[in-house]
């Protein structure tokens, strides 16, 4: 009987009754090598401090970290501050994809528009994100409508790269199966296009979503009453190193948090991929 590709892979009659428990294992495993090295440099500064060879003055270490987290979060000042910036940081990232996809798209897919748009927008890429800053409050004022502004410019240029450069790297041979095949239009976006463009572009949104990360920062510092910018600036102005480094460690698990979601919702739309990865042995 011939397979095709509808028909369901026949189960492995071979397989070890211990295997699935094994996969487990290794999934569970993955993320925890990850915090090795945190972990590993936290335990060593701990132990400098305690030990004299630092007084940790202007890095405190983790210990004093968590307190002051401790602290933050039994005042709920940290979730508020978590809030403002989580609604700032998506409302700028939707914002930016859906401009940056846009506007990646037309400039991939029509050479006309390419033409005529790619330079200007090449040219407004290489503006850095602070010069944004005072024109944003001048037209939008110092409110959210400018915050979120910022931080969708910064979403815009990885989206908007990563989608152009993804349409315009397909495989002409892809194409032509597809025009064989009678495809035209929707059908050739949908079956052609699409997949082809998919990796290409769960790349370019999580670039995206990290410059999203570091421009809620710079907006932030608009005036900002909430957030955790202002807790950076707060802890800078009362001498508050603790404050500080509790904020950025916020801003990473957020960071890694969002950036995790993202390859967890792509994971479905990416399982025909025959990549290197997916055969790689080892934990």
């Amino acid at each position: 009987m011939a397979m095709t590709l509808d028909t369901p892979a026949p189960e492995v009659i071979g397989e070890e009754p211990g295997s699935r428990p094994a996969e487990r294992l290794r999934r569970i495993a993955r993320p925890a090598i990850g915090l090795l090295l945190p972990l590993g440099l936290a335990l060593a500064w701990e132990l400098a401090v305690r030990s004299g060879y630092s007084n940790g003055r202007l890095v405190p270490p983790p210990s004093r970290i968590w307190q002051t987290l401790v602290e933050l979060a039994a005042s709920g000042e940290l979730s508020r501050h978590i809030v403002a910036t989580l609604s700032r940081v998506s409302a700028g990232f939707g914002l930016g994809v859906l401009a940056g996809t846009l506007f990646g798209a037309i400039c991939g897919y029509w050479t006309l528009a390419r033409r005529l748009l790619d330079p200007t927008l090449q040219a407004l890429r290489a503006i850095p994100s602070i010069a944004w800053v005072p024109l944003f409050i001048l037209w939008l004022g110092i409110f959210e409508t400018s915050k979120v502004a910022l931080i969708a410019v910064g979403v815009f240029f990885p989206i908007y790269l990563g989608v152009t450069g993804a349409i315009l790297s397909v495989d002409r041979k892809i194409v032509e199966v597809g025009r064989i095949f009678r495809l035209n239009g929707f059908a050739m976006i949908r079956r052609i296009l699409l997949p082809a463009v998919l990796p290409a572009y769960v790349i370019s949104l999580r670039s995206g979503l990290g410059l999203g990360w570091m421009f809620v920062v710079a907006a932030e510092f608009m005036g900002a009453s909430e957030g955790l910018g202002y807790l950076l600036t707060d802890g800078q102005q009362l001498g508050k190193p603790a404050q500080i480094v509790a904020a950025i460690i916020v801003f990473a698990i957020l960071g890694k948090v969002t950036d995790w979601l993202i390859q967890l919702i792509a994971a479905p739309f990416l399982r025909w991929q025959d990549s290197f990865s997916a055969h790689a042995g080892g934990i």
